[in-house]
């Protein structure tokens, strides 16, 4: 985490209703660049409506967001993108029947002079992301049906990052992937945040928040019951707040970032 500049994400005072039931109350939280902030909850606290939000997904009722600084109108998915917003869902959007090449550039395909798809110069471009980022990666000609489920978490990134993506909301990145798998996502991770990337980290697995996160938000009820430093708190700590909102006293002040 970078310890000066301004964030790259900051969301002020966000709020959403659904029918006079407030999803997301008075909620403010930032992004430094090459940062993970993990939000935690339980079913219904608000960290996927905010997230939505930030996705352009939904349409906040009041509140501010700012991306490097400079308000910033997300009403769409596609003004996210403009920011360079992207979301990592847990089903990670990808095509089973084809590989990784053809899933990175879904919707976006390469063409040749003759308006045929140029196979090669979209390989090629995908060979060198991924070995950016996975360098152990060999099976591009394979359909992604056939990869398990860290390399499919790979070839989702980097669509992610080649299209520019600056800021990664990632919705349960580890969610059914066994111990070696989830290794290996949080090594992608690690490279992203070394390039400067940030990442919003949505996950009900408090071991993995603690493993990879910088700093941990935690949500009830719609609202933002605080953000700490991983450090700075313990996991039964974390669960005290999830479960009953209680803050422990320690962070009972305005939050100092270091």
């Amino acid at each position: 985490m970078s310890a000066n500049g301004s964030p790259l994400v900051e969301m002020r005072n966000i709020r959403l209703a659904f029918g006079g039931i407030h999803a997301v109350e008075n909620v403010t939280i930032t992004l430094y660049p090459g940062e993970v902030v993990g939000l935690v909850g339980h079913n219904g606290a608000g960290k996927s409506t905010l997230i939505k939000i930030l996705s352009g997904a939904y349409r906040k009722d009041s509140g501010e967001i700012l991306i490097n600084g400079t308000p910033a109108t997300i009403n769409n998915p596609r003004d996210a993108k403009s920011y360079g917003i992207e979301t990592i869902y847990q089903t990670l959007a990808l095509t089973d029947n084809v590989d990784a090449a053809a899933n990175m550039y879904l919707g976006r395909e390469l063409l040749t002079r003759w308006g045929t798809l140029d196979d090669a110069a979209m390989e090629d471009a995908t060979r060198k992301v991924m070995g950016r980022l996975n360098p152990h990666f060999r099976r591009f000609k394979d359909p992604v049906k056939a990869l398990s489920g860290g390399q499919r978490q790979s070839i989702a990134i980097a669509r992610a990052i080649h299209f520019n993506a600056r800021i990664l909301i990632m919705d349960e990145p580890t969610a059914a992937l066994g111990p070696a798998e989830t290794a290996q996502v949080g090594q992608l991770i690690r490279q992203l945040k070394s390039e400067g990337i940030g990442i919003f980290l949505i996950s009900h697995d408090i071991h993995d928040v603690f493993d990879l996160g910088d700093r941990i938000s935690v949500m009830k009820n719609g609202r933002l019951v605080a953000t700490a430093r991983t450090t700075e708190v313990t996991k039964d700590e974390v669960l005290g707040m999830i479960i009953m909102g209680n803050v422990p006293p320690k962070l009972q002040r305005p939050e100092v970032r270091a």
